[in-house]
């Protein structure tokens, strides 16, 4: 491994002060850095929006165009004549990721698997371990085959149930070097071993080296593009050039000999328009704080939440200024820990049954269902469900005394 960069320690010890002090800084400062000092630059979050499912602030003209085209394309609902299907779950992003426009709506998805010889089985000769759970119906003139949603088989011994994940801020997230998760991850190993977190290496495919994912609650994806481009193949059943070949519906491969618009559904225009809109998507803004919830960033780190729920990290380079060497706040560190009873069962890229990617706390405010199967309808509810490399936070937690608790939950709330 190189040696770090300046840019590096300093980004890794801003993470290191935030836990010890706090996590307290200013948080609605989101302004410009003074000119004269252009190595500040890197320290300042990048330009929020005024409220959520807009693009960040003081974009240039051409990636404000691009954002437009990209909600546009966010919002389009796709068509069996474009290649929706045979078999998929919503014909339209904004149809999960909506409340508001970037969010989620909660709506679940279901995996599904079962255990041969003591390994994770995801069943994909029986269509899994997605669930697709619409499906475009009865193809030809007059109709000749009809396509049925997908449903778990009877010797499935797993099924879990996930929510989409809002799309707030993933440009951010997306601008991250890998070497700076994988020094995180060092950094936890020395600092907090119990709890240390375990980056998950995935294929990205347009360059067919490993990766370090950090979307989808498994961390299995490495890259916003491979995000969308996985999304149009899994969610709607459009298949595009990096994920060319369509589901075979219930793992019945024979059935695609109906499939009423085969080959490429997409040459990968609308991949990148999605992509675009969830680059230039600005991040939940926080809401002011207070007194008890300064106190409560306190016992935020002190019971041990900051561990995981890693307060800042700093992007590297990019195109865009607006995600260019800056300091963003997501709580989360992106790494896949072991969460006991709270993981899902569902062995996927690198992580196992029981491991899960940290769910990023910006913006939580906002939610009305939490944990990754939307079990959780409070913070309180969330923390308490915790297990695993999570369980000595929760006890913690559940230690505190009642003011210290409200702190802690008013903090959360905060964010």
């Amino acid at each position: 491994m190189s040696k770090p960069s300046w840019f590096t320690c300093c980004a890794l010890t801003s993470i290191a002060i935030l836990w010890l002090t706090g996590c307290e800084m200013p948080w609605n400062d989101v302004t410009s850095p003074a000119p004269t000092d252009s190595t500040v630059d890197g320290y300042f979050e990048a330009f929020a929006a005024s409220s959520l499912g807009e693009p960040f602030a003081r974009l240039a003209p051409d990636e404000l165009a691009r954002f437009d085209a990209g909600a546009d394309e966010f919002a389009e609902v796709d068509t069996i004549a474009e290649g929706l299907g045979p078999v998929f779950n919503e014909a339209s992003c904004g149809t999960c990721h909506t409340g508001p426009v970037g969010g989620t709506n909660n709506r679940l998805e279901t995996r599904f698997g079962r255990i041969v010889a003591g390994a994770f089985d995801p069943m994909v000769t029986a269509g899994g371990s997605l669930i697709q759970d619409h499906a475009i119906g009865k193809v030809g003139d007059p109709p000749t085959y009809e396509f049925v949603a997908e449903a778990v088989p009877g010797d499935a011994t797993i099924r879990a149930s996930r929510i989409t994940t809002p799309l707030f801020g993933l440009g951010l997230v997306d601008a991250v070097p890998d070497e700076e998760l994988l020094r995180l991850a060092n950094l936890q190993a020395t600092r907090t071993p119990a709890t240390a977190g375990s980056p998950s290496l995935v294929l990205e495919i347009s360059s067919g080296h490993m990766r370090v994912g950090r979307f989808g609650w498994k961390a299995q994806v490495p890259t916003l593009h491979q995000f969308s481009g996985d999304a149009y193949l899994n969610e709607m059943g459009i298949t595009n050039p990096e994920f060319p070949d369509e589901n075979c519906p219930q793992g019945d491969c024979a059935a695609l000999a109906h499939n009423p618009v085969p080959g490429l559904n997409n040459d990968g225009a609308a991949v990148a328009a999605f992509t675009d809109f969830m680059t230039l998507l600005a991040p939940p803004a926080r809401s002011r704080t207070s007194s008890l919830v300064v106190e409560g960033s306190g016992m935020f780190v002190r019971v041990g939440c900051a561990d995981c729920h890693t307060p800042v990290l700093v992007t590297g380079p990019s195109p865009v200024d607006a995600l260019s060497h800056r300091v963003f706040r997501p709580f989360s560190d992106f790494l896949l820990h072991d969460m006991g009873s709270l993981g899902d069962s569902i062995v996927q890229g690198s992580a196992t049954g029981s491991q899960m990617r940290t769910a990023p706390l910006w913006g939580v405010r906002t939610r009305t269902a939490l944990l990754h199967d939307g079990r959780a309808a409070t913070i309180d509810a969330a923390i308490r469900a915790h297990d695993g490399q999570g369980r000595l936070a929760r006890d913690l937690f559940l230690g505190l005394g009642s003011r210290a608790r409200v702190a802690l939950l008013a903090f959360v709330n905060s964010l």
